[in-house]
């Protein structure tokens, strides 16, 4: 067993990273990378778990980047015993293969606070270090204790959305850091007839493909990766493909979904403040919008024109927040109707749809 550290890191000095992968280059490439930068330190590498075992023991790191495929033990395997006997912030870089992908899905399950393509998958090397950079700042201030805590699966009790009249209602979630559990943690309460959902989750391309199937599996409602002219209807939840932005279009009596390219917006692609104003024009008092835990300040803006067209919008609160950056900024700027504990934010939405339910 790994000690535990004896407190949380001093924000006055450098993070200091251990870079866990069995390719010499892939382990240059993310030293370099991280280096560049004055307040994060590259304290050491190693070539699989075995090694990494011994540097985290003597080196003591404030985050590990960890690859799930090496020799002599697979990354998951590592990461629940290091979860269990060591928490600490891990960030999973991964290839986009499907076989991968879903392995990065495991990962996040098991507690790790971000995953990001490796370089050269799918992706210039300068966007993905770029992620690394700001995903490692993010992860030496996450609560990984958050990510731990066992999955609250218990059924809301709810009319259904017949007795409710609202089938003209929407529903829509964005988060990032720690938002795969926590939007987890929310769907696995919707019931099978719950209305239109769409989900906005910081993730890079090919692995939103894995996530949604993930929720797919856990879910009463189906679950998929939004494709461009999906129509919205209950019992669907779409999720925005990772690279590309989602926005919701009013067509007649329906709303539809649109994929589309676009520079990003606070750093991602997709980002959730391109889908809350998209909703916020066409769908307005009809939706009902929850933003999760995450760094940074997206979908902020987004929840404030939610909320200035009439929407009941929802901020998860600190305690529950791995990281509570962008519920945070929506309450800053008095964008959220309700502040509430991620155990309670489904309940608050399908109570919010009951009570809010109004023809299109």
């Amino acid at each position: 067993m790994i000690a535990p550290a004896s407190g949380p890191r001093v924000a006055s000095r450098p993070i200091r990273v251990l870079v866990v992968d069995d390719s010499a280059l892939v382990r240059r490439i993310l030293s370099e990378a991280l280096d560049r930068h004055s307040d994060i330190e590259v304290v050491g590498t190693a070539t699989d778990p075995y090694v990494a075992r011994e540097r985290i023991v003597a080196l003591r790191p404030d985050v590990v980047t960890l690859d799930v495929e090496m020799p002599r033990m697979d990354g998951l395997s590592f990461l629940a015993k290091l979860m269990r006997h060591f928490p600490i912030p891990v960030i999973v870089v991964s290839s986009v293969t499907p076989q991968q992908s879903e392995a990065a899905m495991r990962a996040l399950a098991l507690g790790a606070v971000d995953v990001i393509a490796k370089p050269g998958a799918m992706q210039a090397t300068a966007e993905v270090t770029d992620e690394l950079v700001r995903a490692v700042r993010v992860a030496a201030r996450a609560k990984v204790s958050k990510l731990l805590e066992p999955m609250d699966a218990t059924p809301v009790r709810i009319p259904t959305i017949a007795s409710l009249d609202s089938t003209h209602k929407l529903i829509a979630i964005g988060a990032s850091t720690g938002g795969t559990q926590a939007i987890e943690a929310v769907l696995r309460r919707f019931p099978v007839d719950a209305p239109a959902t769409v989900i906005v989750q910081h993730m890079p391309e090919h692995f939103t493909t894995s996530f949604a199937k993930r929720l797919d599996g856990v879910s009463a409602m189906t679950v998929r990766e939004a494709r461009d002219g999906d129509v919205l209807a209950p019992g669907l939840a779409l999720v925005a493909p990772g690279g590309k932005h989602l926005l919701i279009q009013a067509s007649g009596a329906r709303w539809v979904a649109r994929v589309k390219d676009g520079p990003k917006v606070h750093h991602q692609r997709p980002a959730v403040d391109v889908t809350f104003q998209s909703l916020a024009r066409c769908a307005g008092r009809n939706v009902v919008a929850a933003l999760l835990t995450g760094m940074g300040a997206d979908g902020a803006k987004g929840m404030l024109a939610l909320r200035e067209a009439g929407a009941h919008t929802i901020a998860q609160d600190e305690a529950t927040s791995v990281v509570w950056g962008m519920p945070r900024e929506a309450v800053k700027l008095d964008a959220a109707v309700d502040v509430l504990p991620l155990g309670e934010v489904a309940e608050g939405l399908l109570h919010a749809i009951g009570r809010e339910a109004v023809p299109a």
